[in-house]
């Protein structure tokens, strides 16, 4: 299983990046994405909304079920990826690099107290 070891993930499957600025960008694991099957749509959260940690804030949509996608973190939309909507298979293509929104998170360190790729890994093979 591919988990990109830059990375931090959740227990529900996103993956998050932080970026030089403190930004997070987030999207959903590969895992994710095989389990899903063909993505056919994507509803994106809305820039300036806030959530806490394990709220939903986005969904999902692929041939075989709906998922909700979840805060890996507290903080505020500052960003969403617009190509989704109109083509959201790209996540098929590649789940690391369909990137889905961008968090200003409350507290910087709370990105660091996710999973790293080999805790992820572990988990994910459950």
């Amino acid at each position: 299983m591919k988990a990109p070891e830059n990375l931090k993930y959740t227990e529900s499957h996103e993956w998050i990046k932080t970026e030089s600025d403190g930004t997070l960008t987030v999207g959903i694991t590969g895992h994710a994405q095989e389990a899903l099957g063909d993505i056919v749509f994507f509803d994106p959260p809305k820039v300036g909304s806030k959530a806490k940690a394990g709220d939903t804030i986005a969904v999902i949509e692929s041939v075989k079920a709906a998922s909700d996608i979840y805060m890996p973190v507290s903080g505020e939309i500052v960003g969403v990826n617009d190509e989704l909507a109109g083509a959201p298979e790209k996540v098929n293509a590649d789940a690391y690099a369909a990137w889905m929104f961008k968090i200003k998170p409350d507290s910087a360190a709370d990105a660091g107290k996710l999973m790293d790729a080999a805790a992820y890994a572990g988990h994910a093979e459950k």
